[in-house]
């Protein structure tokens, strides 16, 4: 296995599905960082045991403050290649490989759901409007912008590192990146949804778009 690459794992009371991402990782993977979002469940004791490294928020500070804990301490440690992930099982290791492959010819490489029944409406909608808005705003093409699903070179992180504490964090991702005019590619990646409503809320979608906008105006 390919020790310069870390995989970052935000957790928030996430015991059901933790023990089991991790070890499915761990075949592709040997370092594997979760950042225990402020969890009240036994998420970091279960994510220890499995053999990850479990770095702890005290409280919950929310997504894209856990992804950035994660990734600061992955770039620390002389990391070449970081890949972030879902901690609640809808991301699939197995894919690990592929977005390695395709970060030889390329800065970063999205991970792009199959938008079919099984998604829920309001995340198709949702993603659909802030992919058009992504797309005339910074000129980004990316069928699924808000898929946390996705891996980068850690040559790159100074220029794409983000603010953002919430879900934001995928989007002012691209935001930089399209300011820096770094080179991006994207794959079909399964995703199994087993809570409809989890993740990005209506609200949630309204403020990355608002952010959008506050961030092309910068």
């Amino acid at each position: 296995m390919n020790e310069d690459v870390w995989v970052i794992i935000p957790a928030h009371n996430e015991e059901k599905n933790i023990q089991n991402v991790i070890l499915e990782t761990k075949k592709y993977c040997e370092n594997i960082v979760v950042v225990d979002d402020g969890s009240c469940d036994n998420t970091k004791r279960l994510a220890q045991d499995s053999g990850a490294t479990v770095l702890t928020h005290i409280i919950n500070l929310g997504k894209g403050s856990a992804l950035k804990t994660g990734c600061d301490y992955a770039y620390k440690k002389g990391a070449k290649k970081i890949v972030l992930m879902d901690s609640d099982g809808q991301h699939q290791p197995s894919e690990i490989p592929h977005f390695l492959k395709a970060l030889e010819n390329n800065d970063i490489v999205f991970g792009c759901r199959n938008f079919d029944q099984k998604m829920p409406w309001v995340f198709k909608f949702g993603n659909r409007f802030i992919n058009w808005a992504t797309k005339i705003l910074y000129g980004i093409r990316i069928n699924d912008t808000q898929s946390g699903y996705r891996a980068f070179n850690t040559g790159i992180y100074r220029k794409i590192r983000w603010k953002a504490t919430d879900y934001s964090v995928e989007s002012e991702m691209i935001a930089n990146l399209g300011r820096k005019n770094l080179k991006y590619n994207q794959i079909p990646i399964q995703t199994i949804y087993e809570d409809n409503y989890k993740g990005t809320t209506i609200f949630d979608g309204i403020k990355i778009v608002f952010n959008m906008f506050f961030w092309r105006l910068k």
